[in-house]
């Protein structure tokens, strides 16, 4: 048998942690959306209000104080079996690591997402990364995932913004009670 050298590393990077969001880390996400295209900056304000009024609805995820990711959604009252996600950024130095399905996954372990059977968001044709991450999470969960137009340039957007793609995912019960 032949021996082996071991090097053991020891990762010296403290945990992501994932939490709700307060409204003191409005302007810290506004920024991480900035720094992230394709995504659309909105006011500050806005993100502010998301966290304040959706917070159980959204993800923060930071290291060392350091704003990481952002998940935002919300539960729409027409459909409560449903979480529509807006924006999922992550910041350059957490690419590449499973945090866009790792914020997912924690959202919908959340109390306010028991009842979550579907997940929706919209996505331009032209995102790519948004495509793989959520076709990506459709095949962890198990899940089915459709699309078809549903803000469309000329009816919806003025001519001024790709078409928005509905894309929904169909979640089974036996995979959320799993995701913890």
């Amino acid at each position: 048998m032949t021996k082996q050298n071991l090097t053991v590393h020891n990762n010296t990077k403290p945990m992501v942690e994932m939490r709700m969001p307060t409204k003191e880390d409005g302007a810290d996400i506004w920024k991480l959306v900035s720094e992230c295209p394709p995504l659309d900056q909105n006011s500050m304000y806005m993100n502010v209000v998301q966290c304040d009024h959706f917070a159980r609805t959204c993800v923060l995820a930071e290291r060392d104080g350091q704003t990481l990711g952002w998940v935002s959604g919300h539960i729409p009252p027409e459909t409560p079996d449903t979480i529509f996600v807006w924006q999922v950024a992550v910041h350059d130095d957490a690419r590449g690591l499973g945090l866009g399905k790792r914020m997912l996954r924690t959202l919908l372990d959340r109390a306010a997402c028991a009842k979550v059977s579907k997940l929706e968001t919209t996505i331009t044709k032209s995102n790519k990364a948004s495509w793989g991450l959520f076709k990506s999470f459709a095949r962890d969960m198990g899940g089915d995932l459709s699309d078809a137009p549903h803000y469309t340039r000329e009816d919806h957007l003025g001519g001024k913004h790709a078409t928005e793609h509905l894309v929904t995912i169909s979640l089974p019960r036996k995979k959320l009670r799993s995701v913890a």
